[in-house]
């Protein structure tokens, strides 16, 4: 699916993973009101996915909010259904909880629930898409599904695949600091220096609104990679195995209140700015 030039009107919300309650207090905060519809979507969770989605929408449900459901699509419920599209036409927000993001790819990539998503994100100012761990690493176009340690700054020890699509440009990678997951942004970023690579903390998030103005919640730190002025990456004259090399990434560390333009690729001074 190809993204629009017009940057979307709805609101994105992604957490690294970790404590819950931040993302859920704050998703509840931005509802417009309480009987909101709310949908809960636990394609990522492998092991127990009913459980998984039910125990959110108790959670939801304990924060006030009286018309949250947990929306199954997976091999059983695909995402063609017609009710399952008339509950993402009426959603005014939709909450994607963690687990595997290959998982949410395979049941959602080119489905009419896909692409009601897309659209409903994009044109719709009052829409919230939401999601925790995986369910925010499958938000971008792209997204890392491979990549440990040390090897993650090998060719060929770092996989990118394709995300949702619901925002272009940018690449999330979750429980960054708690899992020393640097080493694979930057080589996603090196691999796709068009992107800006975006590490968030466990309990610790961003809200991305008109689809460039990011701000900063939660406990930890946010950290952009930036590869807009790369030079001298060796991605394509080195075999697998060989460590990768590239100069001038350009690093920030956000914390709960600051703000980063995707746009402009700038730490904001003056967030009301952002939105324009």
């Amino acid at each position: 699916m190809a993204p629009s030039t017009k940057y979307p009107l709805g609101t994105l919300v992604a957490l690294g993973g970790g404590d819950d309650d931040p993302v859920l207090a704050l998703l509840n905060d931005m509802l417009p009101s309480a009987d909101t519809p709310v949908e809960v979507v636990s394609t990522a969770a492998y092991r127990h996915p009913v459980k998984t989605g039910n125990a959110y929408v108790a959670a939801l449900q304990e924060l006030g909010c009286t018309q949250v459901r947990h929306l199954r699509v997976d091999a059983h419920n695909p995402g063609d259904r017609a009710a399952t599209l008339r509950r993402l036409e009426q959603a005014g927000a939709v909450f994607f909880t963690g687990g595997d993001q290959e998982l949410i790819t395979e049941h959602w990539l080119r489905t009419p629930a896909l692409r009601l998503l897309c659209e409903r994100y994009q044109h719709d100012a009052n829409f919230i898409v939401a999601g925790t761990s995986a369910g925010a690493a499958v938000m971008p176009s792209q997204m890392i599904v491979a990549g440990y340690g040390a090897r993650s700054l090998t060719k060929g020890g770092m996989h990118t695949a394709a995300g949702l699509n619901l925002i272009s440009g940018v690449i999330i990678d979750q429980h960054f600091a708690e899992r020393g997951r640097f080493g694979r942004l930057a080589h996603a970023v090196l691999q796709h220096p068009a992107t800006i690579g975006l590490g968030l903390g466990q309990e610790t998030g961003i809200i991305i609104r008109n689809g460039h103005a990011t701000e900063v919640f939660g406990d930890g730190v946010v950290m952009v990679v930036d590869g807009q002025h790369l030079v001298g990456d060796n991605l394509g004259r080195i075999g697998r195995g060989e460590p990768v090399a590239g100069q001038d990434l350009r690093v920030h560390l956000l914390v709960a209140g600051q703000h980063y333009d995707l746009r402009t690729r700038r730490v904001a001074a003056d967030p009301h700015a952002l939105a324009l």
